[in-house]
């Protein structure tokens, strides 16, 4: 019998490699479940029970956060989930290959609040969209970002890995989302007007759609992430998802919004503009790329912009 040590290794192969998870989902997975061997203190399947799982439970529940600002904070239950998730899909993963363990569905995921949309309002959208007026590259390229965010409704992730070959002759585009993935995203006449005017505006030799520009290029004589040291000069480097979400925010302050917006405020946006013109949630669940038409569902409850009249028409003093 294999030890669960050896069983988790296996499974994390597994995931990878005939579910397509990313690395980093691997990598997560791995966190989560090495943690929970360290306290579950076995190394058999078979002694996996509701006890030793209501255990651990209770002592996610008591762990810090580690944040400083709060020094009482605990874990939130949806980070408590996310350790069960893991768990929950391991176990899956003995069923299958027929060894004895704790079936799966015994653990109950922890119930957590309805998620809020981070929104703005569509005063607000505009004044960011056109918070990038100047004609130099950051702003052309700032102005690309912002218009293809909301066009697409893309994950900043998934934003950073396009290319400065993007096929701009075509309304829409091929992307490989969460879990490899690929579905089409369509660009608006004008994200790709301002596509091509950052295109045009560029002097440089990168493959990714969107570089660093100007003073963002810092000048190292050494090898980083981003670029190479070549004749004394580092060539521009792709933005970061960090990057993205920086520039978001900085035209957001500029804009006078108060509020946090960060590149997924946009895609929030762009679900719930669709949904409230009238798309079905099928068609909008497909464009945001979701395994689960239940996450698109939490759009749902702040689109229905009808029953604000149905209530004025019907709701009335005898």
């Amino acid at each position: 019998m294999a030890s669960l040590k050896q069983l988790k290794q296996q499974f994390l192969e597994y995931i990878e490699i005939e579910r397509g998870r990313s690395v980093k989902t691997v990598e997560n997975y791995d966190h989560y479940l090495s943690r929970f061997f360290e306290f579950i203190k076995t190394d058999k399947p078979e002694e996996i029970k509701d006890e030793v799982v209501r255990q651990f439970r209770l002592w996610l529940n008591r762990q810090p956060t580690g944040n400083t600002k709060v020094p009482n904070e605990t874990l939130s239950r949806k980070t408590q989930n996310y350790y069960l998730i893991a768990v929950r899909a391991f176990l899956k993963y003995l069923a299958r290959q027929e060894i004895k363990s704790l079936p799966a569905e015994r653990i109950e995921l922890a119930k957590v609040g309805e998620r809020s949309l981070d929104l703005i309002t569509e005063t607000e959208l505009n004044r960011l969209l056109n918070s990038p007026k100047g004609t130099d590259l950051k702003d052309l390229r700032d102005k690309a970002i912002l218009e293809l965010l909301f066009s697409t409704g893309l994950r900043v992730s998934e934003l950073c890995s396009l290319t400065s070959d993007i096929d701009l002759s075509s309304d829409e585009i091929s992307i490989r989302g969460k879990g490899g993935k690929v579905r089409v995203v369509f660009i608006s006449d004008e994200a790709k007007r301002h596509l091509r005017a950052y295109l045009s505006a560029r002097k440089d030799m990168n493959e990714a759609l969107f570089v660093q520009v100007g003073v963002e290029i810092k000048k190292k004589s050494i090898q980083s992430k981003n670029g190479v040291k070549k004749n004394g000069e580092k060539e521009i480097g792709a933005l970061t998802k960090r990057s993205i979400e920086r520039i978001v925010k900085q035209h957001a302050t500029k804009a006078g919004i108060s509020k946090k917006v960060t590149p997924h405020t946009i895609r929030h946006l762009f679900a719930t503009g669709l949904l409230s013109n009238g798309a079905d949630i099928r068609s909008v669940q497909a464009m945001l790329g979701h395994s689960s038409i239940v996450t698109t569902q939490i759009y749902t409850h702040v689109t229905d912009k009808h029953l604000k009249d149905i209530h004025k028409k019907f709701h009335k003093k005898n």
